[in-house]
Formats: structure tokens, C-alpha cells, sequence
């Protein structure tokens, strides 16, 4: 498996439903995060260019789980690049479950698409994936070597 960004995350009880365990819509809002925090550490120019006309619309979005998690499980959310096309990018996403005892446990997997577009919002139209994000997701590759 290639390299991965990684995000960091402590579940809290506002993300978890009345049994307890953590609600699926989370999984969702945590794949988006892991992409926000990507952009602010890797790839800075593009949050500019995202305040100017870039768009990046976020056209198919799942997850697949594998095992429930609670509060105050620590979460390590990893994120991988699957396809780079020219206007479009696919993501894979891996929740692991980072336990005390220093063992990981995959729990869930997920995966997005991500349309580059440009223009004002009554003429958006598909761009090009913009060269900063290209060199920056290069590490990233699912099937980099490592």
C-alpha cells in the first residue's frame, strides 16, 4: 500500500448516537475533514486559489465499516490518492482505530470523488486539477512504492 496523509482524531460524545457507538454521518464529515487538513498542511496555494474561483465539488462519497468505535476511541484517518485525472480526483479513506497498547485495527473504509470546476456559480464549469494539488498529492499515490 502507498504512502498516506494522515489526520488525527479523538472521538467525542456528540458523535455517537443513544447506544453509544459512533454515528455514520461522521465517518463522512471526517473524510472531508482529512481533506481540509491536507490542503492547510500540503497544499496552501490551493486554499488561495479555492478563495478565487476554484471549486472542488465532492461528487460520490461512501464507506464501507467493519467494526463499531465509541468516545474516546483514537481515530487515525488516512487518506490516499486512487486517481488523478484531469479535472477529477478519487481518494481512498482508512479508519484505524489506534488502541493503547499500540495496536491498529481497520474499521472502516471509504472512498470520494472530487470534481475540479471554475466559475461563477451560475456558470461553473469542469477545470483542470490545478498543478499545485497534482505535485502535492504525488507522495500519496495508493500504489507508490514504499
Amino acid at each position: 500500500m502507498g504512502a498516506y496523509f494522515e489526520y488525527l482524531h479523538t472521538v467525542g460524545f456528540e458523535e455517537t448516537n443513544l447506544v453509544g457507538n459512533v454515528y455514520y454521518v461522521n465517518y463522512l464529515r471526517w473524510q472531508g475533514r482529512c481533506r481540509e487538513m491536507f490542503l492547510k498542511t500540503k497544499a496552501p496555494e490551493v486554499l488561495a486559489d479555492l478563495q478565487q474561483d476554484l471549486k472542488l465539488f465532492t461528487l460520490k462519497v461512501d464507506c464501507e465499516f467493519f467494526a463499531e468505535i465509541t468516545a474516546f476511541d483514537e481515530l487515525s484517518i488516512r487518506m490516499r490518492l486512487v486517481e488523478l485525472g484531469q479535472t477529477q480526483i478519487q481518494f481512498a479513506f482508512d479508519y484505524v482505530r489506534l488502541d493503547p497498547d499500540g495496536t491498529e485495527a481497520l474499521i472502516a473504509r471509504g472512498s470520494q470523488r472530487v470534481a475540479c470546476m471554475r466559475g461563477p456559480n451560475t456558470r461553473t464549469e469542469p477545470a483542470r486539477v490545478p498543478d499545485a494539488l497534482v505535485r502535492a498529492l504525488a507522495p500519496y499515490t495508493e500504489f507508490a512504492q514504499v
